[in-house]
Order: C-alpha cells, then structure tokens, then sequence
C-alpha cells in the first residue's frame, strides 16, 4: 500500500483528497505548510502531492529540498495554467502536474501512473542481467542460469561496477579506482588481472566480460 503526502493549505481540497484516496486504499498524510511538510517528510513516502502556492514559501522550494533527500516522485498541484510554470515543475523533477479544479478520478489515474513508472524504474535499477548472468542488488546475490554464484566482495563489486557500465569500456585505472580489497586497501594492477581471471571462471566459458586491448575491460551481450 503506498504512502501519499499531501502537502496543501486549503484545508477543504486537502480533506476531500486525503478522504477519496483512503478510500482506494491509500495511506494518506497530509500537512498544511511547507514547515509541517518537512516534519512529516520520511523515506518512506511513496509520491507527494505539492500545492505550488503555500503560505511559507513555494513548493518548487520544497522539490528541490526533498529531492536531496529522496528521488521521490511528485505531482504539483496549481491554480495556475501556465506552461512556463509547468516546464519548470518538470524540469525540476516533477513527475506530473494537475490544474484546480480537477477531478478526484483523474488525479488518481495520474499517481497510479506516476506509481507504477517509479515501480518499473525501481526495479529495473535493482536487477542487472548480461545474457544468463543476473545480479540482484538488493540482496547481493548473483545467478548463473537460476543457480546462484558464490564471489568474494571483490569479485562481487567489480562485477557489479561492470554492470553498471554495461556496453562501456572501462579502463584499468577506472577500475582500480574504485575497488579494494577486503582490508580497506586499494587493488593494484596484478590483484585485478587475478580478480577478472577468478570471476571469468565463476560465470563461465561464456563470460561477457570482454577485454578490450590497450584499454580494460567491458560488459556486453
């Protein structure tokens, strides 16, 4: 069940929004000011709802402030009709933007469609796959075929900053920047030669870790 912040002064629209979407089975938390918007703001909330007029500042404000603290979408809600006002809301990273007065329906369609946006990207983020090898990141845990892999932390992160650069070449020196060992101490040149040997021979003959003469290495279909 997702968690909605509503973040709107005007007391009547903030009670008729917050009632309809407890009704479809939201968790709903409302503040009136830009001040109780903060207070109430916890990683955990899913979308916020963001009245642009409040009384203590702008709800752009309150975006770019959240937005440090959590990618999390927001849809803009506004008296006013003006696309220089809505392209800075989205080029702020806003995720959509409503006019008052608006239909409870249609803004329910628009969070349903910002929400299930925000679940795909999530999840896409947090699985890596190159042809049978899949890296499930939330649990750092890898899978050859369905069966899983055991790697060293080692092994692991370089097979993961791999990944996460698929199709691109990274260099030695990129690589070695970036990794150490289990000590806390960087890898040098020799200790990554021997960690793309290892991890070549655990994911198998048909590894896409390709090398890339004269520069390093990269991770492709």
């Amino acid at each position: 069940m997702a968690t909605i912040l509503i973040i709107e002064d005007d007391d009547t629209i903030a009670f008729g929004i917050k009632s309809f979407l407890l009704k479809n089975n939201y968790n709903v938390i409302h503040g009136e000011n830009l001040k109780k918007g903060k207070e109430l703001f916890t990683k955990d909330i899913d979308l916020i709802l963001l009245d642009l007029n409040l009384p203590d500042g702008s709800g752009f404000d309150f975006c770019s402030y959240i937005k440090t603290i959590k990618d999390v979408p927001i849809i803009f809600l506004t008296v006013v009709d003006e696309e220089s006002t809505m392209i800075k809301g989205l080029d702020m990273g806003g995720d959509d933007y409503i006019t008052k007065p608006f239909k409870l329906s249609v803004l329910k369609s628009r969070i349903t469609a910002v929400l299930r946006r925000t679940l795909k990207q999530n999840t896409e983020e947090s699985v890596l796959c190159c042809k049978n090898i899949k890296v499930i990141k939330s649990e750092s845990r890898v899978y050859k075929n369905s069966h899983e892999i055991e790697l060293t932390v080692g092994e692991y992160n370089l097979l993961l900053q791999l990944l996460e650069n698929k199709n691109r070449t990274l260099t030695r020196a990129n690589l070695l920047k970036n990794l150490w060992d289990y000590n806390g101490e960087f890898v040098n040149n020799n200790t990554l030669s021997v960690a793309i040997k290892r991890l070549r021979e655990k994911l198998g003959d048909d590894s896409c870790i390709k090398t890339v003469r004269g520069l390093g290495y990269r991770m492709e279909d």
